[in-house]
């Protein structure tokens, strides 16, 4: 199976890049994984909100195949334990999906066209996190999935 990460604008803080290298490194060793950057947007001032998700919702869609499944990483998501994550990755193996791609929308969210071409929701928790810092969590926890399913010693539980 194929992993994507999709996200929008580069991640600016080092340590957060850094963070984020060791663990697609990590994954490198189960999965195929990748991740995408849209670059942001120019040109925002005076845009509204809506505006933005729109502009953004353009260039995602451009990424996206017909065989992909997509998942949103979105604060209305189901939220998911380590284990059941872990469960989830395994459940969406055993269904032959070849391109699970994961997404990672801008400052403000999705706009209502991806949501519509979206197959799932997950949120990593009923918090609000800075969408850079998103990326991080969600590669450390995507790694665990995968240490957790071949029974190595990264989770404790």
């Amino acid at each position: 199976m194929n992993i994507k990460l999709i996200v929008i604008s580069k991640t600016d803080q080092p340590y957060l890049q850094e963070g984020i290298d060791i663990y697609v490194k990590r994954l490198r060793h189960y999965t195929n994984f990748e991740i995408d950057v849209i670059p942001a947007l120019k040109d925002q001032k005076g845009a509204s909100p809506e505006e933005i998700k729109e502009r953004e919702a353009a260039l995602l869609l451009k990424r996206l195949e017909g065989a992909d499944r997509i998942i949103l990483l979105d604060e209305h998501g189901k939220e998911h334990t380590s284990l059941g994550f872990s469960q989830y990755l395994q459940k969406q193996m055993n269904a032959g999906t070849r391109n699970l791609v994961f997404v990672v929308g801008g400052a403000f969210g999705f706009a209502p066209s991806v949501y519509a071409v979206a197959h799932d929701k997950i949120s990593l928790s009923q918090m609000t996190f800075n969408h850079q810092m998103v990326r991080l969590f969600f590669v450390e926890q995507l790694y665990r999935a995968f240490t957790i399913l071949r029974h190595e010693p990264y989770h404790n539980e």
